[in-house]
């Protein structure tokens, strides 16, 4: 799902800002000791761990303004132990580091993107297992931890499953956008239930407006935003562990729960009333072009759900917010969250890279990228006023009170479902096929994976 990594040209001069004043702080971005960082945390560190002269190398998706972002973190574990930190970004990562792994050639430790292929990797004896007590400390410590805890954790190759994946950067989906302006101006509040945002839809058109943009275009992954809708849906109505099955196959695409989720989305997006431009318009707006309606006055529409990152597509100084996309009261499914994250593995076993692992730990590894740019975290021990933006700081808060972490669905199915079949399922979905026919004609393709 959009994994372009996107820059705005304020972050980018914010960067390049920062390089000058990590290069005169000695090589850190921030002087040790100033501002509100748990700096405690960076000092204590320093005293339990000497790695001089020894080298620990890391290869991960980050590239360009991403890769000066982890250096800078990086330079800090570099500062307290003595050791050198080589960090190597690549585009095709995904390729390089099972080549590398193949080859007897992996780097101590590699950042993956998405569970799958750790879990991969680890089924291969690709990786090694973190510490003992790294799984007690990250469910005391992450919001809804004990989903960071399964999202890490995979079968060996002699089939007993460990932790091998540490989470660290994590992107959110469950948000909704709007203007503030424009509600205040119809006099809307921000609905905290599910049930309050169906109402509020409804209200809107009453009112003779349109509630909804909605936009699946993407180029050759047009349908993509549609399977995070579904995904949401499927959190809200059903346990963690249905989705779970889900992901994994182990329920069929076509299982009634997952037809009830793609038709709650439909809900929204095929209703001619509750979307801009109708329904026929779902499919062929580009997802980048949808939300601009958000802006216009009188507005085209008052909502628009997606992920963190579609403020870069909003108009310059575009007045917007965002509020969790919420769960129904009724269905006692708590807080969930949909997202994505990186996670750090070892791949090239060494003490060094475990003392990586331990540094991952303390709040100042996460405080560093907080104040800088795009970092949300569900740890429970960072300062939040280190935090760039009001924006990171509230969306920070969303996903702190999750009570369930789910990662993208279609990331973890294999591609040509994830990154297929789902994707084309769902533009034929909104543009009339129902949902049943859609989710079985997704499973009869999965089976001939098997």
């Amino acid at each position: 799902m959009m994994k372009t990594r996107l820059f705005t040209s304020a972050a980018i001069l914010a960067l390049s800002a920062g390089g000058a004043l990590a290069e005169a702080h000695g090589g850190l971005m921030f002087p040790v000791g100033e501002g509100a960082f748990n700096w405690d945390s960076y000092e204590a560190f320093a005293e339990g761990h000497d790695y001089s002269g020894e080298t620990l190398t890391i290869t991960g998706p980050w590239t360009g303004a991403d890769a000066e972002l982890v250096n800078s973190v990086l330079a800090y574990f570099s500062a307290a132990t003595g050791a050198e930190v080589q960090y190597s970004g690549s585009d095709s990562f995904e390729q390089d580091i099972v080549i590398a792994a193949q080859a007897d050639s992996a780097p101590n430790i590699a950042v993956f993107p998405q569970p799958g292929l750790a879990s991969d990797m680890a089924a291969r004896g690709f990786l090694t297992p973190l510490a003992d007590g790294t799984a007690d400390w990250v469910t005391e410590n992450y919001a809804a931890g004990q989903s960071w805890v399964d999202l890490g954790s995979y079968a060996g190759p002699d089939g007993e499953e460990a932790l091998y994946g540490f989470f660290y950067k994590v992107d959110l989906k469950s948000l909704v956008w709007y203007s503030p302006e424009q509600f205040d101006e119809a006099g809307y509040d921000v609905p905290e239930t599910m049930e309050d945002l169906r109402a509020l839809t409804e209200q809107i058109v009453e009112d003779g407006e349109t509630p909804w943009c909605i936009g699946l275009g993407s180029g050759a992954a047009t349908g993509w935003p549609a399977t995070d809708w579904v995904e949401d849906m499927m959190l809200r109505t059903q346990p963690p562990e249905v989705y779970d099955q889900w992901v994994a196959n182990e329920m069929p695409f076509n299982d009634p729960a997952v037809v009830g989720a793609i038709e709650e989305f439909g809900w929204f997006a095929r209703n001619d009333d509750f979307v801009n431009g109708g329904a026929e318009a779902v499919a062929s707006t580009d997802f980048r072009d949808s939300p601009a309606g958000l802006f216009t006055f009188p507005p085209e529409c008052y909502m628009h759900r997606q992920a963190s990152f579609i403020p870069t597509f909003f108009p310059e100084d575009a007045d917007s917010d965002f509020f969790y996309f919420p769960a129904y009261a009724e269905g006692d499914l708590g807080s969930p969250v949909l997202g994505a994250g990186t996670l750090f593995a070892i791949t090239d076993d060494a003490p060094v890279a475990h003392g990586l692992i331990e540094f991952l730990q303390t709040p100042i590894a996460h405080e560093v990228w907080m104040a800088q740019s795009g970092f949300l975290t569900p740890y429970g021990g960072v300062n939040p006023d280190v935090f760039a933006s009001d924006d990171l700081r509230n969306m920070n808060e969303i996903l702190l009170n999750a009570t369930t972490f789910r990662f993208d669905a279609s990331d973890l199915m294999p591609g040509e479902i994830g990154a297929g079949a789902f994707w084309t399922g769902m533009v034929d979905y909104v543009t009339g096929e129902e949902a049943e026919a859609v989710a079985t004609s997704i499973q009869e393709r999965w089976e001939t994976l098997n």
